[in-house]
């Protein structure tokens, strides 16, 4: 999966006999070989594994030491010809002192021995009756297994071809510390963060170790392999639960099953250029503090390679990533999304001292939201709902179920109702620049929109009030608004949030902020096809007009759009990670078809983001010149089309 910047990366757990190297070497060497067969490229056992991490003063006897590294012997013979880096824990002498460490294989060579720095002595734990901390070293080699190995905390290992593959390793306790090694190896670049750990279960640890691997995964922008010890190690007073994760930027991706008596291997593909993407816009570290932490001019980087196979990806793709899979977790975000978007137009008024909120209501989704915010802030604010000035305008492709709901809505709403019909107004503006009012060309759709537009930018100025934006993030990607026309407001309300999740934010408003009256219309509205109604309406006086039908179906754009703006994918990892995603709703070739019609509007319609109205960003996409997207208006996609050419559908 190297083409597309994923890397296997797996943790293992085996069972143990505390002192016995000989069977953990086996259970160890068992564990990798079911790995190879997963095709896993980088795989993390947990702390002092060899040995077992309970062995207390054993720790002192020669034998165990002896043995030890003969076992890790065993283990780097096993690994000739496999592409595949593996690391151990294993107790290492260096000079006088012994260390804990992390045993680096690569490809039958041990490649890095990194010592661990942060030593626990208290409570149960009294590692630095046993060892030393990496600080007490200056010794930059150690002699093992028969070599000369690089030693110490200041490696970064690097691949040697995947650019963006980078790695760094903490021991345990690292991570417990004020500043971990791992803030510094991101500091430096690192892109995946592994740490060989022996984690004791007591109860609520699980929990605040797994958010504590989370939260560093995000703040250093990296995968993060967490494999910590299991069944086997001593319960004299202790219990190991075998806890191994593994997150990328603070989601995860995959837990294991505690307590298992059995050995476990856990493992899934990391987006290491993603990883990389997000590294190039974030810069949060200093330059001095590695050097501080470190006592190093620089890290040394040791190169190591892996087999990048070429197979299907284990981890899911989240077809709709603007809307949270978790039911709970969505209604928070949509309560969330409603009240910054309150909050938001509230300032504006306030502001300004605006004396209405003129709004047109066609009785589809993104007009009723708008509609719902501005009654929102009135409520918040103590005033008359009469504040609000919604005006239905029937055009040609208006439907009586469109226009039904939005009177509807207005009504039980309370607010101003106004109805303005444009049919005239239209046929005059047709016959002043010679259009035949028959020919049902961008002319004849655009001359309606612009005329809403006029009447409510009109009428705001009759009563001293501004014109609320409907328009979503969706459109405003795809330029699917008419310029001047309805892409035009004082504040756009709508403006940070997708099409998919406008959909599942008017649903929670209606079953949680109004009465059971407005929550049927909003139910109908949900079922409503997305439509601008600005032709004529089919022989049984339904919509004929879907804007789906047109530019594709939003669900797919929505997650071009996310991928394209936050990650920076290229087309055809974009393409890729798509026919995972629907693979049970759109066949490759209907993807790659509106994967080329995103492209081409996204850019050549730059234009319009350029001038849009202010309104509040609610996520992490946002298409505001202002804030968070700076694009020329006449840039080339000449490159991005070049490459969706050249993507094979089948």
């Amino acid at each position: 999966m190297k083409e597309y910047g994923y890397v296997r990366v797996g943790a293992a757990v085996p069972e143990i006999e505390v002192s016995n190297c000989n069977y953990n070497v086996k259970n160890i060497i068992k564990l990798i070989k079911r790995a190879e067969k997963n095709n896993i490229e980088i795989l993390v056992f947990p702390e002092l594994c060899v040995t077992g991490y309970t062995c207390g003063d054993l720790f002192h006897q020669e034998i165990l030491i002896n043995e030890s590294e003969k076992a890790v012997s065993r283990i780097v013979d096993f690994s000739i010809d496999k592409e595949m880096l593996i690391v151990v824990g294993a107790p290492i002498r260096v000079g006088h002192q012994l260390f804990n460490c992390a045993v680096v294989i690569n490809n039958g060579k041990i490649i890095a021995v990194i010592p661990k720095t942060f030593l626990p002595n208290y409570n149960e734990f009294y590692e630095k009756r046993w060892f030393s901390s990496s600080v007490k070293s200056e010794e930059r080699f150690v002699h093992y297994c028969n070599n000369l190995i690089p030693f110490g905390t200041d490696i970064i290992l690097q691949h040697e071809s995947i650019k963006e593959l980078s790695i760094g390793i903490e021991i345990c306790e690292d991570l417990w510390a004020v500043i971990p090694p791992s803030s510094i190896y991101a500091k430096e670049g690192a892109s995946l963060i592994l740490n060989l750990s022996a984690s004791n279960d007591l109860v609520g640890k699980a929990e605040y170790r797994k958010s504590l691997v989370a939260q560093q995964s995000a703040r250093c922008i990296s995968g993060y392999v967490y494999s910590s010890a299991g069944f086997g190690e001593s319960s004299t007073d202790l219990v190991f639960g075998g806890h191994s994760m593994i997150f990328e930027n603070g989601s995860l991706l995959i837990e294991n099953k505690k307590y298992s008596l059995e050995e476990q291997l856990i493992y899934n593909d990391i987006d290491v250029e993603k990883l990389y993407h997000d590294k190039m816009k974030v810069n949060t570290y200093s330059d001095e503090l590695s050097q501080i932490l470190l006592a190093k001019n620089v890290l040394r980087k040791i190169y190591f390679n892996v087999n990048s196979t070429t197979v299907s990806l284990e981890r899911k793709i989240n077809p709709q990533p603007f809307v949270p899979n978790d039911e709970k977790v969505r209604d928070d975000r949509c309560e969330e999304i409603f009240n910054i978007q309150t909050n938001g137009l509230i300032k504006r008024i306030k502001h300004i001292d605006t004396k209405g909120l003129v709004i047109g209501i066609s009785g589809g989704l993104d007009s009723t939201l708008a509609l719902l915010v501005c009654v929102k802030a009135c409520d918040k604010l103590g005033i008359d709902r009469k504040f609000v000035k919604a005006v239905t305008m029937p055009g040609f492709g208006t439907t009586d179920r469109t226009y039904g709901n939005a009177v509807s809505l207005i009504n039980m709403l309370g607010v101003e109702f106004y109805e303005i019909s444009i049919k005239e107004a239209c046929l005059q503006h047709f016959k002043d620049i010679d259009h035949k009012e028959h020919t049902h060309d961008v002319t004849y759709e655009n001359t309606q929109a612009r005329e809403r537009t006029q009447i409510l930018m009109d009428k705001a100025n009759q009563i001293n009030g501004i014109v609320i934006g409907t328009g979503d993030l969706s459109e405003i990607a795809l330029g699917w608004a008419t310029y001047n026309g309805d892409h035009m407001s004082m504040y756009g309300v709508n403006a940070g949030i997708p099409k998919t999740l406008v959909r599942y934010l008017v649903k929670w408003i209606g079953d949680n902020q109004v009465d059971k009256d407005v929550k049927n219309i909003l139910y109908d509205v949900l079922d409503t096809p997305v439509s601008p109604e600005l032709l004529p309406p089919n022989e049984v006086g339904e919509i004929d007009q879907k804007t789906e039908e047109v530019v594709g179906p939003y669900e797919l754009h929505d997650f071009f759009l996310y991928n394209i703006v936050r990650f920076g994918y290229r087309p055809k990892k974009l393409y890729y990670l798509a026919c995972i995603a629907f693979k049970d709703s759109y066949e490759k070739d209907v993807i790659y078809k509106w994967l080329k019609n995103f492209y081409k509007r996204f850019f050549m319609q730059q234009f319009k983001r350029s001038c849009m109205p202010d309104g509040p960003k609610v996520g992490t996409i946002c298409l505001s010149p202002r804030g968070d997207w700076r694009m020329p208006s006449d840039a080339s996609v000449k490159l991005w089309m070049d490459e969706v050419d050249n993507i094979i559908t089948k």
